[in-house]
């Protein structure tokens, strides 16, 4: 408790210098209003007359007293935190993405992996404003991402998914789906989106999709991504994908099939385009049913309660006793003069608002209107400026402010800082770090995990790029000879 008192305006201090000086005039109206100051000639007063002050030395200590007090109430002491109610979306949306080896099938320029992965990157800013998660699914389905507000996250995570790192191949679309319900569900989400990005199922699939959608509660929006046509499967060796007979595989788009599951699950079903309208179409109809649905949800937040106006039970006594003789008069119109300098005018309320406020209230104001660099720079409180520098995508100062915290969490993110920079073993290093101390950590596990996958990528591409040069290399040595 001691930790967290402070002042939520401080400044109100500076008003002692305007109760001393109604004290000071009040002494010398005191002197000033004896008789016998009329009567005797002012060079004999300091040895004639008694001061007032040498008589009743305590007369003037219950007005500090009060003003103190009332200072200090309007300085608004406190200690104690409140949930502050704010107001968001109740919204969650779930990405599903189909990594089967169909999805390297080329009929969609230049396949149709690398199309979905751009539209659903289009989709992330589309559903930003709520909780996104992330599944993959091929032979089995896993958990990219839960559900988090951090988009950035997942914009890192999708260029890595390929049907190469799924541990089983296949196509089996149903334990994803079960996934994003549950994740749904168990988030407390009543009804949220699925956003599902596949080139088709199989017709054994339909019987448990079936019974997936008397039970679901969650709209399933379908992107198919292909056409009726099909196209070969180019493999990473360069040849083409042939079935158990030799003969090559042609998988083809059904689009009516797939329409036809989204719309028993109240949502809606498009075909991939080179626009944006398919993206558009899928989450405008989410809107529409959702009618903008606003649910007040009390989340904790940087408001305190007030204890000022406990003081003002104290400083009550005293002034019933001044209004009793009649005192209170005489220092209450000076010192309401001196107020009234401090306080603001109506056209500049705003700026009086932030005037009163400190330094990290000012800040979290920036941070939840996403200014998230002006936020860093004005957060005097270290986690939270690396967060903002973090969500301002300033990555390296962002990772120097988590080397100087400790802590489990600051490790978590100094490794997720990590990842942004590409750093990945770096990364893995610090995820390790993390699960030292917590082995079950869900994200770190699932981070961890995706880095490894994004670190072999690049030192394909490295040694890809180094043969490249090599090759390069030895045709220029065969021209100059």
């Amino acid at each position: 408790m001691l930790e967290d008192f402070h002042f939520l305006r401080p400044l109100w201090f500076l008003a002692f210098f305007a109760l001393l000086f109604v004290i000071y005039q009040l002494k010398k109206l005191r002197l000033a209003n004896s008789a016998w100051q009329r009567v005797v000639p002012r060079h004999l007063n300091k040895v004639l007359l008694t001061s007032d002050d040498k008589a009743r030395p305590l007369a003037l200590l219950p007005v500090f007293v009060l003003g103190s007090l009332l200072i200090i109430a309007l300085a608004g002491p406190t200690w104690k935190k409140l949930p502050q109610p704010v107001y968001q979306t109740d919204k969650a949306s779930v990405i599903i993405m189909d990594m089967s080896f169909s999805m390297l099938a080329t009929d969609t320029k230049p396949n149709r992996l690398t199309r979905a992965r751009f539209k659903a990157l289009d989709l992330l800013e589309k559903v930003a404003d709520g909780d996104v998660g992330l599944i993959a699914y091929a032979g089995d389905a896993f958990v990219i991402s839960p559900l988090t507000e951090d988009i950035n996250n997942i914009r890192l995570l999708l260029p890595s998914l390929t049907p190469q790192i799924m541990p089983e191949l296949g196509s089996n679309p149903y334990p994803a789906l079960i996934l994003a319900n549950d994740m749904l569900t168990n988030a407390g989400y009543q009804q949220g989106d699925i956003y599902w990005f596949t080139d088709g199922i199989a017709m054994d699939d339909l019987q448990d999709l079936n019974e997936f959608g008397r039970d679901n509660q969650h709209r399933i929006n379908i992107l198919g991504v292909g056409t009726e046509q099909g196209a070969p499967i180019t493999l990473d060796n360069g040849e083409l994908m042939r079935d158990r007979g030799g003969n090559i595989v042609i998988p083809k788009l059904n689009a009516r099939l797939l329409a036809g599951i989204a719309e028993r699950n109240d949502g809606n079903y498009q075909t991939i385009r080179v626009d944006d309208k398919d993206i558009n179409d899928l989450t405008d109809s989410s809107r529409l049913l959702d009618a903008a649905k606003m649910q007040e949800q009390a989340i904790q937040g940087d408001q305190w309660q007030e204890f000022g106006p406990y003081l003002l039970l104290l400083a009550l006594p005293m002034i019933l006793m001044y209004c009793r003789k009649g005192v209170l008069l005489s220092f209450a119109v000076p010192g309401l003069l001196c107020i009234s300098l401090l306080q603001p005018t109506p056209v500049q309320a705003s700026v009086w608002d932030d005037f009163w406020k400190r330094s990290d209230q000012q800040a979290q104001d920036k941070f939840n209107e996403e200014d998230y660099a002006g936020a860093a720079a004005q957060f005097e409180r270290p986690d939270w400026q690396a967060s903002a520098l973090y969500k301002a995508g300033d990555y390296e100062k962002a990772l120097q402010a988590f080397d100087e915290l400790d802590g489990l969490d600051a490790q978590y993110n100094r490794a997720n800082t990590l990842a942004q920079l590409q750093r990945f073993e770096e990364a893995i290093n610090a995820y390790d770090q993390v699960l030292a101390e917590q082995a079950d950590h869900p994200d770190a596990l699932a981070n961890k995990a995706l880095v490894e996958a994004l670190l072999e990528q690049q030192q394909e591409q490295q040694q890809q790029q180094q043969n490249q040069d090599q090759q390069n290399q030895d045709q220029q040595n065969q021209d100059q000879q």
